[in-house]
């Protein structure tokens, strides 16, 4: 049996409230100490689990990291009207931010310790309208290949009753993080 329309929703602001709750409430930038030794991974994970700050555009564009996994990430987000642009719905770039940051961090989750990734090209489809009339949207950014020196990953924006509202892909340059001792 489908879930409902009213179902899903509920269940995804559920998760984004506990999300919020174990989270910390401050965001900043983890240190360098913070994240050496870590993967990718490791250093996503420890941000869900209240360890590491989440990042100031988070707050700044009312969005959140949902949940990680290897290659994977989901990010949800909240359509406002401070996000409009001059023709009434919700602004490209919020829907590129969001977007951007599912494709980074997904590739972000494939990085071994003293790796990183920079983005080399990013695309964003836009293939229907946004209003603050949608309460919640999510951004799910998975890897297609994760290399020595290039990273690609896939993401769509959903709303909760399955309606594909963008979708985007990226390409990333892939290389050892420079000593900064």
């Amino acid at each position: 049996m489908k879930a409902s329309d009213d179902q899903v929703l509920a269940q995804w602001l559920a998760e984004e409230a506990a999300v919020r709750a174990r989270v910390q409430p401050q965001t900043g930038l983890a240190t360098r100490e913070q994240v050496q030794g870590r993967s990718g991974l490791a250093v996503m994970q420890a941000m869900l689990a209240g360890e590491l700050p989440p990042p100031p555009i988070a707050e700044t564009l009312d969005f959140c990291l949902l949940s990680v996994a290897q290659g994977e990430a989901v990010f949800q987000g909240k359509p406002l009207r401070r996000h409009y642009n001059p023709l009434g719905t919700v602004h490209g770039g919020w829907f590129a931010t969001l977007l951007d940051s599912a494709l980074g961090c997904a590739v972000h989750t494939t990085m071994p310790v003293g790796r990183a990734y920079t983005t080399l090209e990013f695309k964003v489809n836009l293939v229907r309208a946004l209003t603050d009339k949608v309460p919640v949207v999510r951004a799910i950014g998975k890897v297609v290949h994760s290399g020595r020196q290039v990273a690609t990953a896939e993401a769509s924006l959903l709303g909760h009753d399955g309606r594909l509202y963008a979708h985007a892909s990226t390409t990333c340059l892939v290389f050892e993080m420079p000593d900064q001792t």
